[in-house]
């Protein structure tokens, strides 16, 4: 057994040490993640697959949960893939509450430490209301649903986002489960910032790739 192991080492070592590096480099520096549902409209897709900076805020030793360096902190507006433990799946959402924020929700008109977010009207249709909102520096486009029958997710709160925790919430403010939901994000649980889509499939056609979102970048 262990003259075939050598032999198998020597005759496949190049190729194990490039597989090696590409397993380590999607743990820890960078990945695809798939976009499923439609919590993120109109921002992201179903079917997209958003490229993920897993450097955007920590440097983590590859397989382990283990941050050997912070190398930035999550702001308002960035798009976060979240390994939630709540929600026992991974999340995909926006920063919308810094720790120390306090964050209100009536009607989805949304508040941040006292202070309406703007938002001008961009688009009405049967989906729903696009908007455009202005968060601090942040700008970005939302979703609102027509409907009638998720009036409970449009109000929250006044609530103070903890030490080490942010608020999130989904672009496609009626159907999403996010922080009103999940309550609040725990720092350690944010996997890395995505900031573009690198390529995107049309389930509702054949999964045809959507040429108009290849390496389209993400507000």
């Amino acid at each position: 057994m262990k003259h075939y192991l050598l032999a198998f080492w020597r005759e496949n070592r190049k190729f194990l040490l490039i597989l090696a590096t590409i397993v380590c480099f999607k743990s820890a520096i960078a990945d695809l993640n798939s976009i499923s549902g439609r919590s993120m409209q109109p921002t992201l897709l179903d079917g997209d697959k958003v490229w993920v900076n897993k450097l955007a805020y920590d440097l983590k030793i590859p397989f382990t949960d283990i941050t050997v360096m912070t190398t930035g902190e999550p702001s308002h507006g960035d798009i976060v893939i979240i390994d939630s433990s709540a929600a026992g799946k991974r999340l995909v959402k926006r920063i919308i509450g810094l720790p120390g924020d306090t964050v209100y929700m009536r009607n989805n008109v949304l508040m941040v430490n006292d202070t309406v977010v703007d938002f001008e009207v961009l688009e009405e249709s049967r989906e729903g209301v696009t908007i455009e909102e202005h968060l601090f520096d942040s700008t970005y486009q939302a979703m609102l649903s027509p409907s009638r029958s998720n009036r409970s997710t449009r109000s929250y709160g006044p609530a103070q986002v903890p030490d080490d925790h942010f608020f999130v919430l989904g672009d496609n403010r009626d159907n999403s489960a996010d922080s009103r939901m999940y309550s609040f994000i725990p720092r350690d649980q944010i996997v890395g910032r995505s900031s573009s889509v690198v390529f995107s499939l049309d389930s509702e056609h054949s999964f045809r790739p959507r040429s108009g979102r290849f390496l389209a970048e993400l507000d």
